[in-house]
């Protein structure tokens, strides 16, 4: 089905790739020859011509991706506070009018598939898959940010002086020098934690685990002293929690399971899935979640429930879950109506979710996977006929005191200063919440706060969240990261077996995870050795086959 589906959307592509043939292109290219003076005779200086201090003299308008991530006391991400703030600035700077198009945060690949496939992406896209973007552009369906990046340089210090062209060309085809899309910064480098209940710990009299083993003595603890913990809603007991993308929900049991010895090169070659299913190792922590399932230590519901829905976010809050693992700051989020909030408000003050380092690898060190310094892709689909003003919107939300207002609010409303120049954040409802952390679906060119100073951005992370204890924070962070290990980037351009299969592999892993943890222990081996083989069989050996000789054609001449 999923292939019929691709095959559909690639016909549609290019039925409006050649509808277009009989006319001008939309978009304005600039000269293919770099090396061209800013004089030169392209579209691309016709439209710098038109510019004045930066601004268009005649209004341009551009279209804008937003995530939409339909959470509680939120606002519409399309139309709230901080679009107006972004439309007023970008309008009164650059004469440039921006309408947002909001995007399921939870199924953005399928929707910008479909949005691609119509001629309907917005101008501007973000997506954490690249090869979704290397499919379309393929099809001559992405525009090549290259050619506009070198020739608008002098216009856009703001998006050079964030990103540096290592981000801006992190993607660039060392043979063809195309660049699809450029990579938002991480800034903040920490990326998941396994969180459990402090009280329950003091309640049970249990240590905090920093082995496997007594990881699971106290899930064992937490089941079997459910009417001590939960009195009358003792039958509600989740010991340990996870949702259907269990690759990124069991990662930290799952990567101490890995091998320390694994090479970078072994880890390139796998590590195109971005859940490490391929890494060595894994399976077997899998096994560890199939034994807990089958003794009634994790959800027993959790694969009823798909992206994007809240059940298991409300257990937490209600008080029913002992432990999960989850991004580094899950639980201290989205201020009152965030989960560690709304704990305190029904359990009990004392009611918290604290993070741990449980599960050590075979070298005895607590290793994570952390990303390189990139996050999201931005990339403009060929339909952007405004690409320098494309680029302008991403140097205008890039330029430090317009991050800053987007990433912190207002002083008095949405944070204060602290004495010592720290940043505190304030609860707030209403029109001036902010739908994602630090609004980083608005400030797409970076994940993660940066005030402009490193000291201050240490100071106030820890205080960046309404109604946290800071010590939550800076527990979360410190524990994030460490024994942390990067993978270096190896640039050896397209690999042409990728294309398109991100989805469909990721579909395939998702359901054969589920299987492998919910089936009974003596069925383990089969589902997961079936489910596997599908897999490799589906396009993923196909993958590893292309890495491994494109890593020796550049790395080991």
């Amino acid at each position: 089905m999923r292939r019929t589906i691709s095959i559909l959307l690639v016909c549609f592509m290019l039925v409006g790739l050649l509808a277009g043939c009989g006319s001008e292109p939309a978009s304005t290219s600039p000269s293919p020859d770099t090396s061209a003076p800013a004089e030169s005779t392209s579209a691309g200086s016709a439209q710098d011509a038109e510019l004045v201090d930066r601004k268009f003299t005649k209004t341009r308008s551009i279209t804008v991706e937003v995530y939409d991530r339909g959470n509680d006391g939120g606002t519409p991400p399309e139309n709230n506070f901080y679009t107006n703030f972004i439309k007023e600035g970008m309008l009164r700077d650059h004469n440039v009018e921006v309408t947002f198009v909001p995007v399921g945060r939870w199924t953005e690949v399928e929707e910008i598939n479909n949005l691609l496939a119509a001629g309907d992406a917005p101008d501007i896209c973000v997506t954490y898959s690249y090869p979704t973007i290397q499919t379309y552009a393929n099809m001559g369906g992405v525009l090549d940010m290259g050619p506009y990046l070198r020739e608008y340089k002098d216009l856009l210090p703001n998006l050079y002086g964030l990103l540096t062209e290592r981000n801006l060309f992190w993607n660039e085809d060392p043979e063809t020098g195309t660049v699809w899309a450029i990579e938002a910064l991480l800034f903040n480098n920490a990326r998941i934690n396994t969180f459990v209940r402090e009280d329950w710990l003091k309640k049970l009299n249990l240590p905090e685990p920093t082995t496997l083993e007594e990881f699971e003595n106290m899930l064992r603890a937490f089941k079997n002293n459910a009417q001590l913990l939960l009195g009358s809603e003792a039958k509600q007991m989740i010991p340990f929690s996870i949702s259907y993308d269990i690759g990124w929900r069991a990662d930290h049991l799952l990567a101490a399971f890995v091998p320390d010895s694994m090479t970078d090169k072994e880890a390139y070659i796998n590590g195109f899935d971005d859940r490490h299913i391929l890494y060595p190792g894994i399976k077997e922590g899998v096994r560890v979640l199939n034994k807990w399932y089958n003794e009634g230590l994790i959800w027993q519901d959790f694969n009823l429930y798909g992206a994007g829905d809240t059940t298991e976010d409300n257990l937490m809050k209600a008080g029913y879950v002992g432990s999960f693992i989850h991004n580094w700051d899950y639980p201290y989020r989205n201020g009152e109506e965030g989960i560690q909030a709304n704990l305190q408000k029904l359990v009990g003050p004392d009611a918290a979710y604290i993070a741990v380092a449980p599960f050590k690898n075979d070298a005895g060190v607590y290793r994570k996977f952390l990303a390189n310094p990139i996050d999201r892709k931005i990339f403009f689909p060929s339909t952007n006929d405004e690409p320098l003003a494309s680029l302008l919107y991403l140097d205008w939300i890039s330029k430090l005191e317009n991050r800053r207002f987007l990433q912190i609010g207002e002083e008095g409303v949405t944070h204060e200063v602290m004495p010592d120049g720290a940043i505190k954040t304030l609860a707030v409802t209403g029109e001036k919440i902010m739908n994602s952390p630090n609004n980083i679906d608005y400030t797409i060119t970076i994940n993660g706060l940066d005030l402009g100073d490193p000291e201050l951005n240490a100071k106030s992370l820890a205080l960046n969240y309404a109604g946290v204890d800071a010590r939550y924070i800076e527990r979360a962070f410190e524990l994030s990261k460490k024994d942390g290990r990067i993978i270096p980037q190896f640039n050896v351009g397209e690999i042409k077996a990728e294309e398109g299969m991100g989805p469909a592999l990721a579909s395939k892993r998702d359901n054969f995870l589920v299987q492998a943890v919910c089936c009974p222990p003596d069925q383990f081996d089969a589902v997961w050795d079936a489910g596997m083989q599908d897999y490799l069989n589906s396009g993923g050996q196909a993958i590893i086959d292309e890495r491994a000789a494109k890593f020796a054609q550049f790395y080991e001449k």
